[in-house]
């Protein structure tokens, strides 16, 4: 059930269309020529959730400033990124993967372990891609708190 491909820098990033939270069509291929910031998280409005996408909202600016957008990925529908996007005051662009197809294409759909109980679920999980649709650095097992810049950090130092 598990897609443990690992992704490498240098790999093609593997193209996608999700709806986004206004349930239009959001395609990889369109952001060609940017950088693009692809960020997976568990559940919309959960703590470490909420904290890794005010932090890319608040730093938004910065990255356009840098030719780069930033997407967000759950399993969460449209309307829960409505939600969440109004409640968080959120800028970014939500995707919505309900069969994770995405997902696991990214390697971030794991088997994971809270109290003694398996489950599969998202690993929170962070690729930056590069103008030209390659791999330029992946982030597994992130901690919300500080990553948004780290990330900001990363695209600074690659650019």
């Amino acid at each position: 059930m598990s897609k443990e491909n690992k992704l490498n820098v240098g790999d093609d990033a593997p193209g996608f269309c999700l709806p986004d939270q206004e349930d239009g069509d959001v395609c990889l291929k369109d952001f060609k020529g940017k950088w693009v910031v692809l960020y997976f998280y568990p559940k919309d409005n959960t703590p470490g959730c909420s904290i890794e996408a005010v932090d890319f909202t608040g730093i938004k600016a910065d990255l356009e400033a840098m030719d780069t957008v930033v997407l967000g990925v759950s399993p969460d529908s449209t309307k829960s990124h409505r939600n969440f996007i109004s409640k968080q005051e959120l800028t970014i662009t939500l995707l919505s993967d309900p069969g994770h197809k995405v997902i696991e294409l990214y390697g971030a759909w794991q088997l994971k372990n809270n109290y003694g109980k398996e489950y599969y679920g998202v690993v929170r999980s962070t690729f930056l891609i590069d103008p030209d649709g390659k791999i330029a650095h992946a982030w597994s097992n992130v901690k919300a708190n500080g990553h948004a810049e780290a990330v900001k950090q990363k695209l600074e130092e690659l650019k």
